[in-house]
Order: structure tokens, then C-alpha cells, then sequence
């Protein structure tokens, strides 16, 4: 990969792809909402910042001349918290990721990579069934889903190669949002705060932020054409062992409650996922050392107001 596109440079997951990118020599094109947004890259000179909100997508073909190989879309509202009942905000999301596939086969790149989410599996327990009972995290898995849908279709029909990345729960350093769960849990174990906890019977998965971006490269790189991957680990345990593990590292006195809350419902079947297709096409699996990166995410937290 000689030249990519980043929207959501700026970003949490976004930025750090960007920053791999970087390192890694590859002339980036970070697309953002602000030149602040953008400035944590600006010393390196492969970095060529593009100032655009999803409004000015159609245009991003007339400011990027460049032969692009790779075109990344992470930019996206409201990503956590209330924002996930707010329809018209997350289908407004799908409008922009259209624009944005649009705007890369407009600009002429070979490959459109997709960040999705571990959420959109959810469609796949529910669609079919007679009843449940969906979180508001539906509404923006649906709409995630929907985005695949498009995009890979507009894809299909243009000539551009296309893949997606479901990424599993994020943790890491400059993950601002006050609600994500890794966040909380270690904010309450730094405090010395009791957990109260689902009982975490329900399998699950945290992959760290510098694995995301290695698996994102890899995609670009090396993913087959027209394929989404579970982007996580190829072992999972259990919510509560992996809870159980981050206390283990930042405070293992303070009290766990386990089954303070009831378990939902698996909205996320992992036997239905092949969570090993991302190291067969692409040889990535994640290698960041747990406890480590739980130290350095917790150190990141003392620092800031999240």
C-alpha cells in the first residue's frame, strides 16, 4: 500500500489507523471535520490533511487527485450512548457512508474498506425470530448492516474492490466515550467503586485499540474482495473471565457483583461467526499483550475527564 484515504482521522479508531498508516511510510489523505480534529498528525509528512464534514463528500474527488489504493471510512456521528436512539442521525450515517463510496470511485481508488461492528451480528439472531426484545444498539447495528449492504452493492456495480471490518469492543487510549464499557469498569476499579455487573455467562470480546488498526492494514492490504471480517480475537471467553482479568491488573480487591444485573440476551452468536476467515486471508491475529494494554488504557483515563 503506497497511498490511503482516512475519513475520521481524527478519530479514536480512525486516528489510530491513520498513525499506523504512517509509520508504516504510506502517504495518507486524512479526511475530518476540523484542522484541530486533524492536528495530532500534522508533524509527520506523509500526512495531508482534508478538512470535510459528510456534506462536502461529493466533492472530496476534486480536493484528492492522487492514485489512492486504499480508501478507509470510520467517520460517523454519534457512536455511543443517547445518539443510538436518534434514527434520524444514524440513517443519515448510511447516507454518508454511500456518499463515501461513491466519492472513492469517483476519485478512482482500488479498495473501499468499511468499518462495521460486532453489533451487526444481532441482525443475524434476530431477523428471523418471531420476537425479542432489541437495546437501541439495534438501531445503529441495523443501520451499520444496511451501510454493508449499499455500499457493497455500489461497489459490485462500479468495479471496486470492497470489504468490511466488524470490529469487537474497543478499549485503548483516546477512546473519549463516558458509556463504553471498558471505560467504566476501569474508572470504577481505579476508584476503588464495586462493579455492579450482568452475571457474564454470554461469550465476549475486547480487542485493544493498536490491534484494530494492525487488522485494518491488513484488510486494506490483503483482504478478499467483497468479504466482511470479524475483526477481535480467534479465542473467546466469557464476559466475567474477561472482567475478571482487568481487575486482576488494576485493582483485584475491589469487589466484582456479578448478576447485579441479569444477563441479556445473546444478541451476538460467535458459533455463527468465523472468527478465524481475517487470519486465513490475511495471516492478522491480535498480539497486544492484555495486561499491558489495560495499564496503559488506565493510565490514559487518570489523565482525562472522560
Amino acid at each position: 500500500m503506497r497511498t490511503a484515504i482516512v475519513t475520521g482521522a481524527g478519530g479514536f479508531i480512525g486516528g489510530a489507523l491513520t498513525k499506523f498508516l504512517l509509520e508504516q511510510g504510506v502517504t495518507v489523505y486524512g479526511v475530518g471535520i476540523s484542522e484541530k480534529a486533524l492536528a495530532r498528525h500534522d508533524k509527520k509528512d506523509n500526512f495531508i490533511p482534508v478538512v470535510a464534514d459528510f456534506t462536502k463528500y461529493n466533492s472530496l474527488h476534486e480536493v484528492i487527485q492522487d492514485d489512492i489504493d486504499v480508501f478507509y471510512h470510520f467517520a460517523r456521528q454519534g457512536g455511543y450512548g443517547d445518539a443510538f436512539k436518534d434514527y434520524r442521525m444514524q440513517l443519515n450515517n448510511s447516507i454518508a457512508d454511500c456518499d463515501a463510496i461513491s466519492a472513492a470511485i469517483r476519485i478512482g481508488c482500488r479498495k473501499f474498506v468499511f468499518a462495521g461492528s460486532v453489533n451487526e451480528y444481532e441482525m443475524n439472531t434476530y431477523i428471523s425470530a418471531d420476537f425479542f426484545e432489541p437495546r437501541y444498539t439495534y438501531v445503529y447495528s441495523a443501520v451499520k448492516q444496511v451501510s454493508e449492504a449499499i455500499c457493497k452493492t455500489i461497489a459490485f456495480n462500479n468495479g471496486i474492490n470492497y470489504c468490511a471490518g466488524r470490529i469487537a469492543m474497543a478499549y485503548g487510549e483516546n477512546f473519549r466515550s463516558p458509556s463504553s464499557l471498558p471505560n467504566v469498569v476501569m474508572k470504577n476499579l481505579l476508584a476503588n467503586i464495586p462493579c455492579r455487573l450482568i452475571e457474564g455467562t454470554n461469550l465476549y470480546d475486547m480487542i485493544y485499540i493498536d490491534d484494530i488498526a494492525r487488522a485494518f492494514y491488513a484488510i486494506g492490504e490483503r483482504g478478499v474482495n467483497m468479504k466482511s471480517y470479524y475483526v477481535g480475537h480467534r479465542k473467546i471467553g466469557t464476559f466475567k473471565e474477561i472482567i475478571e482479568k482487568i481487575a486482576g491488573v488494576l485493582n483485584p480487591d475491589c469487589p466484582l457483583l456479578f448478576g447485579a444485573y441479569p444477563d441479556a440476551p445473546p444478541g451476538v452468536n460467535y458459533k455463527n461467526i468465523d472468527i478465524d476467515a481475517l487470519y486465513r486471508d490475511t495471516g492478522f491475529e491480535c498480539t497486544a499483550d492484555f495486561a499491558d494494554s489495560i495499564r496503559k488504557t488506565a493510565e490514559w483515563l487518570k489523565k482525562e475527564e472522560i
